[in-house]
């Protein structure tokens, strides 16, 4: 449970620092609504990645927990 709240907080933070790094490279370039637009996407994109490796941590776990009881 507490690994959990660990992820969950990493999770957030880094979705956060993502949205402002590209606030911060394309906030003067282009419109505000073509800004909100793609740190939106970016940050979507993002979700995804970080849900697809919290789901290859809990088959590894799963994993290691089917070989740890065969022994």
């Amino acid at each position: 449970m507490k690994e959990i709240i660990l992820y969950s907080i990493v999770a957030i933070a880094f979705l956060a620092i993502l949205a402002y790094s590209i606030h911060m490279f394309i906030g003067g370039i282009v419109s505000s609504d073509a800004e909100e637009s793609i740190i939106t996407v970016s940050t979507l994109v993002g979700a995804i990645v970080i849900g697809l490796l919290a789901r290859d941590v809990v088959r590894t776990r799963r994993k290691n927990r089917a070989k740890d009881s065969e022994i």
